[in-house]
């Protein structure tokens, strides 16, 4: 009887030594001191920021891909009609990059076709510029959250630390330790949003590739059809 009291007794206070160890994300953060909220608080702003960034840039890149399939097609019949106003206003339908640099190189019909293919160079340089807006942000996110995040952890092993010397070495164990693992959540915090915001601008740089490949696809397209006799 007394070793079942025994073996009950000391499961009992397993499950407490458990729950005392148990120790929610919102405990880590409001637990951490001044420091560590203003910390994660900065690196929640910057969250949302790259998270924004990368949905508005999405589903730009995304407009900006789509392209009928015989905008190409019907442009050829215009200019080899004649029908240069025709060919302008399809493209002016169309509000996509192609459909654009298209236009420049109508509206350049007559003159060489170096002037003609400098002309849609020039253009497309504006239409990657204007893909890419805002893309350089995600990359600084990626890069300066984990250093933020460290930051965080560098002062809170300082405090822990100073804490320790001003004790004269009698500072508890477990304080000093809750106060560094406290002080890791913002490393943690900092390595989420940084690899959050750097495979966000990956993506975004494949996707806008992939968009500039298909922009100079047609461009070429354009200039062969000029080249072709009337």
């Amino acid at each position: 009887m007394v070793l079942f009291q025994d073996l009950v007794e000391e499961t009992q206070l397993g499950e407490i030594a458990s729950e005392e160890k148990t120790l929610s994300v919102i405990d880590l953060i409001f637990n951490g001191g001044t420091g560590s909220i203003v910390i994660i608080s900065v690196l929640f702003v910057m969250l949302a920021v790259a998270l924004y960034i990368y949905f508005e840039r999405l589903l730009a890149i995304k407009a900006a891909s789509q392209i009928d399939k015989n905008f190409m097609n019907q442009i050829r019949d215009h200019i080899s009609g004649g029908k240069l106003e025709a060919a302008k206003i399809l493209c002016a339908q169309n509000d996509s990059p192609v459909a654009r640099l298209v236009e420049k190189g109508i509206s350049r019909i007559g003159k060489p076709l170096d002037d003609i293919n400098t002309a849609i160079e020039n253009a497309g340089t504006l239409e990657v510029y204007k893909l890419e807006k805002n893309t350089t942000v995600l990359a600084t996110v990626a890069g300066a959250a984990p250093m933020i995040g460290f930051l965080g952890t560098v002062i809170g092993m300082i405090l822990a630390f100073h804490q320790m010397a001003t004790s004269g070495g009698q500072a508890e164990m477990g304080a000093l330790a809750s106060g560094i693992y406290t002080a890791m959540t913002t490393t943690v915090a900092g390595l989420v949003v940084g690899i959050i915001a750097y495979v966000g601008y990956n993506h975004l740089v494949n996707r806008t590739d992939k968009v500039i490949h298909k922009m100079e696809a047609h461009a070429v397209e354009f200039l062969d059809l000029l080249s072709e006799p009337m």
